[in-house]
């Protein structure tokens, strides 16, 4: 098949994988209501708490599924695009086959087999409940009285709205993310294309307006918006579970970059990964909000934290939602891709992994495409992604600093020369 007969063909099937994806809306329909979290909390003061059973409604999607087979039937697997439609048709299968057996234990195998689990290897040995423990216990030796007074004043929702939404109408010279308070969200905030929600009534630090910044309105929302503007993957402005480790990757990386994280959230991102070993190796719900809780989280953010490691799972222990797990192993995947791309002069690959959801194996196969291939380069981009000098003398100085071994640098009491 001829270049430009290849591109149609290949963009004729993802325009039909994403209206065939449209209605599969994985973390919305695994994630209860927050009806769920007033009425266990309600019982948990009165001493009478028990095990969430939250009654999933039944979903069929067998005609999406039908229509996955079909464009992985018709893809050119020798052509990147074609790779693409395999690779991402096969994941919206299994999120679609997740969604229809909710509340059974065979959710926690699809999870893992989308999403990936505790025990995976990282980049250099260590595995991913590993490092979440490295961080833990990093942030329980810190000194509180090291915080800053500004760390310690608490935001409300609806400061952080007007806050967040100045800074969004600033950077887009008009209003074209809408931020607004939600009092169903159980999750802190949530990101779309167009629209991020922070739930009411929750408290945030100067962090945590920093980080939605970075995190969902200049990752998430930025990719999805720069892949509503693909003519041939259309595909890429949706939230497949596929990209999910590169999507949480890249942004807190942003965060990281630009200064916007703290011990405390790679302490919050590292008990989640904790929470889903202990759950996986049997602790059930209770035993994991009590785990939140004695870590220092409040009843409200303790019930938010287990309920994402128990979506879609029973609630008895065994079995967990394993998507959280990809935030460190994202974070270490996306760094290293970035340093292996200045090192061999390709920082342009980052700049483009913001034209749509993607992976990072993508932006590799995708690079001749862009411009004249027929997709588009990002209309957005976030300023530390755009000002490449100061994005290059970042990972400069991060390739030169992992070549030391700290084990091999004398007690740092006793230096002076260094």
């Amino acid at each position: 098949m001829a270049g430009t007969d290849a591109i149609s063909h290949h963009a004729a099937l993802d325009a039909r994988m994403a209206r065939a994806a449209k209605g599969i809306r994985l973390l919305s329909y695994a994630s209860w209501p927050a009806s769920e979290r007033d009425m266990f909390l309600a019982a948990y003061a009165r001493g009478q708490a028990q095990l969430p059973a939250y009654d999933y409604p039944k979903r069929d999607f067998s005609a999406a599924r039908r229509e996955f087979d079909a464009i992985i039937a018709a893809a050119d697997p020798e052509h990147p695009l074609g790779q693409y439609l395999l690779e991402s048709a096969r994941d919206w299968d299994l999120a679609a086959q997740l969604l229809e057996c909710l509340g059974s234990p065979k959710v926690a195998e699809l999870s893992q087999s989308l999403f990936g689990g505790p025990d995976r290897v990282l980049p250099g040995g260590a595995t991913t409940r590993e490092a979440a423990n490295h961080f833990i216990s990093v942030a329980d030796e810190m000194d509180r009285e090291l915080l800053a007074p500004s760390e310690q004043v608490e935001i409300s929702a609806t400061a952080l709205v007007l806050q967040l939404q100045a800074r969004l109408d600033d950077f887009f010279d008009g209003r074209v993310i809408t931020v607004e308070r939600d009092p169903d969200l159980i999750a802190k905030a949530a990101a779309g294309a167009t629209r991020i929600r922070v739930r009411t009534g929750a408290a945030f630090s100067d962090y945590d307006l920093q980080q939605l910044l970075q995190h969902e309105a200049f990752v998430h929302s930025l990719t999805a918006l720069n892949g509503q503007q693909q003519t041939v993957l259309p595909s890429l402005a949706l939230s497949s579970p596929r990209t999910t480790a590169t999507q949480e990757g890249l942004a807190v990386f942003a965060e990281q970059i630009t200064g916007s994280i703290d011990i405390e959230r790679m302490k919050r991102v590292s008990l989640r990964i904790e929470a889903v070993a202990m759950a996986q190796e049997g602790a059930d719900f209770m035993a994991v909000f009590r785990y939140f809780l004695d870590a220092g989280q409040t009843e409200v953010e303790s019930f938010t934290s287990a309920q994402r490691v128990f979506r879609g799972v029973p609630t008895s222990g065994g079995y967990a939602f394993t998507k959280d797990t990809v935030y460190l192993r994202g974070l270490i995947g996306v760094h290293t891709f970035f340093r292996w791309a200045l090192k061999n002069g390709k920082l342009r690959l980052c700049r483009m992994l913001f034209a749509g959801k993607m992976t990072l194996a993508d932006v590799q196969r995708f690079a001749p495409l862009f411009g004249e291939g027929g997709l588009a380069e990002p209309r957005w981009l976030p300023e530390w992604v755009a000002r490449a000098n100061g994005l290059a003398g970042a990972l400069a100085f991060s390739l030169f600093a992992n070549r030391i071994r700290l084990d091999q640098v004398m007690a740092m009491d006793s230096v002076t020369d260094i």
